[in-house]
């Protein structure tokens, strides 16, 4: 059974010193579990303080919240995977929902992110999910394939297992609205047995799911076997509820 993983998306919160305070606050707060990762993911000008903050935490790792996909060039205000592993991350999220729906970004970029991340030496979590439009038109499956296939469809076995994947349904992320523990898990083993049927194997495979995490509901989400971990917005920025979070613990551990 893989880790489970508790990834922070910081968002547009957390300059330099207050991202370092809540790293060094979270790890102060939780002792190393050797089946357990926590994840950061904080602005990009914030990615040295918290590479700092985590230094010696074997249990812990930082990651860019988005890269481009040219390792360098005129591409003004854009971090490239290269200068991510400069920072010191070791992770970086691709094709985030709001990297999709608020800058336009597509399915064909996130396979472009996606290899070139690999290529640079660091792990992608592809984000994928649907919108409500979709799921009620019965098109979420579709969607969340057609999503894997675009990022992920050209790698090969062995590429396949260094990538994650967050399930993150638009119509749950930042709504308060989160997808039934159920609903989470039905569409886990559909992303699962996409891998499956590419050689990767199924339970090697770390898929998360994102969307309104809480406090108050993280402990019936991770008590679905499905569930490897979960990604986490606004419930991460602060210290008090993030350990919370990481308190809870998943089905069968």
């Amino acid at each position: 059974m893989s880790a489970v993983l508790f990834a922070a998306n910081w968002k547009m919160h957390h300059g330099p010193r207050a991202a370092r305070a809540l790293a060094q606050a979270v790890l102060a707060g939780t002792k190393p579990v050797a089946d357990r990762l926590l994840l950061f993911f904080p602005p990009a000008v914030s990615l040295p303080a918290v590479v700092e903050a985590v230094r010696g935490r074997t249990d812990a790792a930082v990651g860019a919240q988005n890269i481009h996909w040219e390792p360098k060039g005129a591409f003004t205000g854009e971090l490239s995977a290269l200068l991510a592993m400069e920072a010191g991350a070791t992770w970086t999220l691709v094709g985030h929902s709001e990297r999709r729906h608020k800058f336009g970004e597509t399915d064909d970029e996130t396979g472009l992110k996606v290899r070139a991340a690999l290529g640079a030496g660091l792990r992608p979590m592809l984000c994928v999910g649907e919108t409500l439009q979709q799921r009620t038109d019965g098109e979420k499956e579709n969607v969340v394939r057609r999503q894997l296939e675009a990022g992920v469809g050209a790698l090969g076995a062995e590429e396949l297992a260094r990538v994650a994947v967050a399930y993150e349904p638009v119509w749950a992320i930042g709504t308060g609205v989160n997808a039934t523990p159920a609903d989470a898990a039905a569409m886990h083993r559909t992303i699962r047995e996409w891998f499956a049927r590419r050689g990767a194997p199924a339970a090697g495979c770390s898929v998360l799911y994102g969307g309104s995490v809480s406090p108050e509901n993280a402990a019936a989400l991770l008590a679905e076997e499905e569930l490897d971990g979960v990604l986490v917005g606004g419930a991460s920025l602060t210290a008090e509820s993030w350990l919370r979070i990481v308190a809870t613990p998943r089905a069968g551990r």
